[in-house]
């Protein structure tokens, strides 16, 4: 297709390659698209990935971040009023209600949902390639030259890794992923179900030591919910791209949960479209970039299942955005003001998200009424501001300069 910017603008003479159809690269292609780039985003899926996992956003930078992109409104729109989320024991009797505020931030919507919006956006005006993925690069002193898995190789001014927690771009460029990532003992996974319990807005959630069952209902819908497994488990050798295995794997894990309705999540997971499974682990690189390749969102700084998620990554995508603008395109300058603006902030909010394995799923049944004592005391006015409070801080890390009009 014809890639066609809005403007001619501060990067009309650059071309970027974004490996990854993910919230971060997304908002990245937007921002960089209404500065004159012509960006090429390349997605392994074949198509956009939705899914029944959402993200939140909370604080003054995400929602001015939401704003500056044009579509606070529309992710406003979109949002899925989630509310109640009660814990039950195994007889599924409550002992605890969850605040809404602290899954689900100031406004949730579903991930799937806020692609879709990034994309309308950006359609016009991006180059998107599905069902292909980046399998080669070298660079030389004025651009990269990519081999791609299908499609023809090509030529590119920059590439920016945003392809997640397991990033190709990163293995690539910064060495085999072993040497970043660490594994934080759970596993989590998401999918659709039918609302088989009638829940609306709301969710019921269940613990019995090193495992959770959670089925919510988000949007008020009558016929649509989604299910969340969690699970302790030292690190799992598996294909990710074996859906059926995984679904084996997680139905055996599973299958002698006490709690009724574990069942119907397991049947829903048998006939579930799309799966998300994934280990809940954590990111760590001394750098964010190296020559004209510079890693954004989880490829660079992930926290699987807590900590600030998609709000960071539309954050970070408008910081590296907006310091290619201020840099008028010298890769070298605008890198090195991304690295200082989010790299130490983005690795600060990975400490306050910690581990959230031990608290969604503990291991013991001690741990589990300890937790469930902790759920209630949230309840609290006093409490459930402090800790609304925390997060915020914790989202506001980053502190947004003004750049370049886009």
């Amino acid at each position: 297709m014809t890639n066609t910017a809005h403007s001619p603008g501060p990067l009309s003479r650059l071309s970027v390659l974004v490996s990854g159809a993910s919230v971060a690269g997304m908002a990245l292609a937007l921002r960089l698209a209404r500065y004159g780039a012509r960006v090429t985003v390349v997605e392994k899926a074949p198509a956009l990935r939705g899914g029944s996992f959402t993200v939140g956003f909370r604080g003054r930078a995400h929602r001015t971040v939401l704003e500056r992109m044009g579509i606070w409104d529309d992710v406003r729109r979109h949002r899925t009023h989630m509310g109640r989320r009660t814990v039950v024991d195994a007889d599924d009797k409550e002992k605890a209600d969850l605040p809404a505020f602290l899954m689900s931030g100031d406004v949730e919507i579903y991930r799937g949902a806020l692609l879709q919006i990034v994309y309308e956006r950006t359609k016009d005006h991006v180059e998107y390639v599905f069902g292909d993925s980046v399998a080669h690069l070298q660079e030389d002193f004025d651009g990269i030259d990519v081999t791609f898995d299908r499609g023809a190789p090509r030529r590119f001014g920059l590439l920016v890794g945003a392809d997640g927690l397991h990033s190709p771009t990163r293995r690539l460029v910064f060495g085999d992923e072993s040497r970043h990532l660490c594994h934080l003992g759970y596993y989590a996974a998401g999918f659709a179900m039918p609302n088989v319990l009638g829940l609306h807005c709301s969710s019921r959630i269940c613990s019995v030591p090193g495992r959770t069952v959670g089925i919510s209902n988000r949007d008020g819908s009558p016929v649509r919910g989604d299910a969340f497994l969690l699970f302790q488990s030292q690190q799992l050798a598996y294909d990710r791209d074996d859906v059926a295995g995984q679904k084996a794997l997680l139905a055996e894990t599973f299958a002698d949960l006490p709690w009724k309705h574990t069942r119907h999540a397991l049947d829903a997971l048998e006939d579930a479209d799309e799966l998300y499974f994934d280990a809940i682990a954590r990111i760590h690189v001394d750098r964010l970039s190296q020559g004209r390749v510079v890693l954004l969102g989880d490829a660079g700084h992930g926290a699987t299942t807590g900590g600030t998620g998609a709000g960071t990554a539309l954050v970070c995508a408008y910081v590296l955005a907006g310091e290619l603008a201020a840099a008028h395109g010298n890769h070298a300058r605008a890198f090195a003001a991304y690295e200082a603006e989010v790299h130490g902030r983005t690795k600060g909010g990975q400490r306050v998200s910690g581990n959230p394995g031990p608290f969604l799923a503990p291991p013991t049944e001690n741990r589990i009424r300890t937790r469930n004592l902790a759920y209630r005391m949230l309840g609290s006015r006093f409490l459930a501001g402090f800790f609304e409070r925390l997060t915020e801080r914790a989202a506001d890390a980053i502190e947004l300069k003004e750049y370049p009009s886009a």
